[in-house]
């Protein structure tokens, strides 16, 4: 059975073996472990991590690629097949004992970020998640303070976990070949957040606002949420620009506004 890649599903399929091997490695996914794959497409990830874990569940949302996928894994252990849309699945009902999940995939590119936002919500349930993503994402998620990538997306993934780039991937390694960069990152979400926000919707919602207009002072990006008199209680430059403020200083001032 044959599949050809469709563009409205993002499709990217890694054909790339010294690459698969290498992620396999990376992963190091054992039969005592509860891996969940994002986006299975033909099996290039599947089939060798199935092998070591036995049992695998894996959410898709091309129903055509299922019947190929169930074929290709028969003989190699229980694959259990959710057909969803991952921007809308329950990871959570996935969690049937006390293990947690380890979620991994090549995400399709034009759905990662609301899709990396999604997982965050199950963050308590995940010990780590190992993605191939388009290189800006990735570099977007680890970036610091002062860097030009730094955002909302690095503010909001690194409050839930450690992040951690570790191989490019180039476009020649999937077919077809996408038009960027990718890279292979880690998310390891925290057991305990070590800067917990007292009204985590509340602080999303600051950062949120603080980066709808990046290049304005933060007096004029959060002056709904601010008076002058807040700025010196808080004891944050109001002059700074929003990607000056270090994740715990958003969490410090989300919490003292409420």
């Amino acid at each position: 059975m044959s599949h050809t890649p469709r563009k409205r599903f993002g499709q990217h399929f890694l054909i790339d073996t010294q690459i698969i091997q290498h992620l396999v490695d990376v992963i190091n996914p054992t039969s005592e472990q509860h891996l969940v794959e994002i986006g299975p497409g033909r099996g290039a990830l599947t089939i060798p991590v199935l092998k070591k874990v036995g049992v695998l569940d894996v959410v898709e949302l091309d129903r055509d690629l299922i019947p190929i996928i169930t074929a290709r894994c028969k003989e190699l252990g229980t694959l259990n097949v959710f057909q969803a849309d991952a921007l809308e699945f329950d990871f959570g009902k996935l969690v049937t004992d006390e293990r947690p999940l380890r979620v991994i995939g090549n995400l399709p590119y034009n759905i990662s970020t609301p899709l990396i936002f999604h997982l965050l919500e199950f963050a308590t349930q995940i010990s780590d998640m190992h993605f191939m993503l388009q290189q800006e994402v990735v570099d977007r998620m680890a970036a610091k303070i002062g860097n030009s990538n730094y955002g909302r997306l690095s503010i909001m993934v690194q409050y839930h976990c450690q992040v951690t780039a570790l191989f490019d991937v180039p476009p020649m390694a999937f077919d077809p070949p996408p038009k960027v960069d990718s890279k292979i990152v880690r998310l390891a979400p925290y057991a305990i957040i070590p800067f917990p926000a007292k009204n985590y919707a509340h602080f999303a919602n600051v950062v949120k606002h603080a980066f709808n207009q990046r290049r304005k002072t933060l007096r004029n990006c959060l002056k709904q949420f601010m008076q002058d008199d807040d700025w010196q209680k808080v004891g944050i430059d109001s002059k700074l620009r929003p990607e000056q403020l270090t994740v715990e200083q958003y969490i410090h001032l989300s919490n003292n506004l409420n």
